[in-house]
């Protein structure tokens, strides 16, 4: 199975979470918090990532699930 990023798009007047490069919706909701949780579910279940938009169809945040190669550094003290 490919690790597809999901997209948390504005769809009318509710939410919609989007496989990217599906052609059909994964799931239609009325808020964008019930949304950005199942998108999220999915994300995490395929090590990919959680691109939201906001009403404008612009990214407002990503979360990355997967195998980040350039994971931050422990600080040392």
């Amino acid at each position: 199975m490919a690790k597809r990023n999901q997209h948390v798009v504005p769809l009318g007047n509710g939410w919609a979470v989007k496989g990217e490069g599906n052609n059909r919706f994964t799931a239609i909701t009325e808020t964008k918090r019930d949304a950005t949780t199942i998108a999220r579910d999915i994300a995490k279940n395929n090590k990919s990532e959680l691109i939201i938009h906001g009403k404008d169809g612009k990214i407002q945040a990503k979360d990355s699930y997967g195998n980040d190669p350039f994971p931050p550094r422990d600080s040392v003290n």
